[in-house]
């Protein structure tokens, strides 16, 4: 693989969250590459010096029936990439549900590809973002305030897969037979001999599946380290948020594994403010309402994209808001395309009704919205000069990222936890070197549209 050793291998069940995974390990000095399909060998022969391969999947937006077809062929293929560990990154929220984005189908699915494994390791805290398990519960920060998890604005109102239990385990129970067991927070104080002694006691109750609470960055780089270490019991296969990202790298840094900084690839170009960007959002969250808000109010062009746009992807509607954005963009300015403001949006409940009429429903009406997506973002750039482009929604944007051409990204500016800036890699000429945020829809500050376009280094004095 052209010198390239691989410290790890993950497939993330969204695009936002993948691009979060890869930012944990790239910002640690790991030159990290997120694929959108698992990648041949061939593919990993263009790049020098990868020590982490990423797969962004889809697989948080479906059925579980659906999700094993996606998985299968991944997990294989990962399985067999000689990486010492394979992980399965899920939301940092948790989003799933028996019904949509099952992560208990995907553990499921994953043993018969790490048949000897009989314990899961499961870490789903990563304080860096304001996540965090203590005794079992989950709590996420919204701006500056930390709620639990059944109780957060946000998940417990999510639209696909609103969070009614904070006890992780139970929560996880739901969606599968495996018993459940804890590594608490008391358990990881101590010697460090001391706390893999007991992380070994509970390997010896073959527990199918283990939590780790996670509540600060020391307990964190302890879990990497039992993870890494695999006692006999727990395997190459983990789950969990980027908070594993997170906790590797943290012990991979004491066991000196990062290149040098002298030996960090930089950018194939340097990363420069821009004038104009799209952003393309299909996010309902009440953050990327204000993020939204807050870009229009700087001066970017809002344009909300209608059920009839929607709806119909070759219509007048659909032909009429292509032209709105390609006039405004040549006029220069910052274009944001929405097509809600927020959980409580009037045009939330009619798309809903529309895909419905037409035979979508749950997670096929997502696919279909996130699509139509791509296909109108594709539209946009084919007529307008773009060098920058936004996706909000953590769904939307693994749908509309493969609808554009793309089959990989690499981190290039650190713009907000868990939503870096990524330059795009294609075989089509036209797409390749295209700058790419995607962003969930928990994630960024109020002015996170606005600090992508303005990322980047000032050009030197002439």
């Amino acid at each position: 693989m052209n010198d390239n050793e691989l410290l790890l291998a993950f497939y993330g069940d969204d695009f936002t969250g993948s691009t979060d995974a890869m930012e944990a390990l790239a910002r640690s000095g790991y030159r990290t590459v997120l694929f959108l399909e698992a990648p041949s060998l061939d593919r990993l022969k263009k790049f020098e010096g990868l020590r982490c391969i990423g797969v962004a999947g889809t697989s948080r937006a479906k059925s579980p029936e659906d999700m094993e077809a996606e998985l299968r062929p991944v997990f294989e293929k990962l399985s067999m990439s000689g990486a010492p560990l394979v992980h399965y990154k899920t939301c940092s929220t948790f989003d799933s549900s028996p019904e949509i984005g099952s992560i208990g189908r995907a553990i499921g699915v994953a043993r018969d590809y790490f048949s000897d494994q009989v314990t899961v390791p499961l870490l789903v805290g990563a304080p860096r973002l304001g996540r965090y398990t203590l005794f079992g519960q989950h709590f996420a920060k919204m701006h500056d305030t930390v709620y639990r998890l059944d109780r957060h604005p946000v998940m417990s109102q999510h639209p696909s897969t609103p969070m009614h239990e904070a006890d992780l385990r139970l929560h996880l129970a739901e969606q599968t037979a495996d018993t459940i067991a804890l590594m608490d927070i008391v358990e990881l104080d101590g010697d460090a001999d001391a706390v893999l002694g007991r992380y070994r006691d509970k390997l010896e109750e073959k527990p199918g599946i283990l939590l780790f609470d996670a509540l600060d960055e020391d307990r964190l780089k302890r879990c990497g380290r039992l993870i890494q270490d695999k006692p006999e019991g727990a395997g190459a296969f983990v789950v969990g948020s980027s908070g594993v990202e997170y906790a590797l790298a943290a012990h991979w840094d004491e066991l000196g594994l990062a290149a040098p900084s002298s030996e960090k690839i930089a950018p194939a170009a340097p990363v420069r403010p821009t004038d104009t960007i799209l952003v393309v959002s299909g996010s309902a969250s009440p953050v990327s309402r204000l993020q939204i808000e807050r870009a229009i109010a700087a001066g970017f062009h809002g344009i909300r994209i209608t059920p009839d746009a929607i709806e119909d992807t070759q219509g007048t509607a659909r032909s009429e808001l292509v032209r709105q954005a390609v006039d405004a963009l040549a006029e220069g300015q910052s274009i944001v395309l929405y097509t809600a403001l927020g959980p409580e949006d009037e045009a939330i409940g009619e798309t809903r009704t529309r895909l419905k009429a037409m035979g979508f429903t749950g997670a096929e009406a997502g696919e279909f919205i996130g699509r139509s997506l791509g296909k109108l973002t594709k539209q946009i750039m084919g007529q307008a000069k773009l060098g920058r482009i936004v996706v909000a929604g953590g769904d939307t944007s693994g749908f509309v990222t493969s609808e554009m051409g793309a089959y990989g990204l690499e981190m290039i500016w650190d713009v907000s936890p868990g939503a870096p800036l990524c330059r795009v890699y294609s075989d089509d000429a036209s797409l390749d070197g295209l700058e790419l945020a995607l962003k969930g829809g928990q994630l960024g500050s109020p002015d996170y549209f606005i600090s992508v376009r303005d990322a980047g280094f000032p050009e030197p004095d002439q």
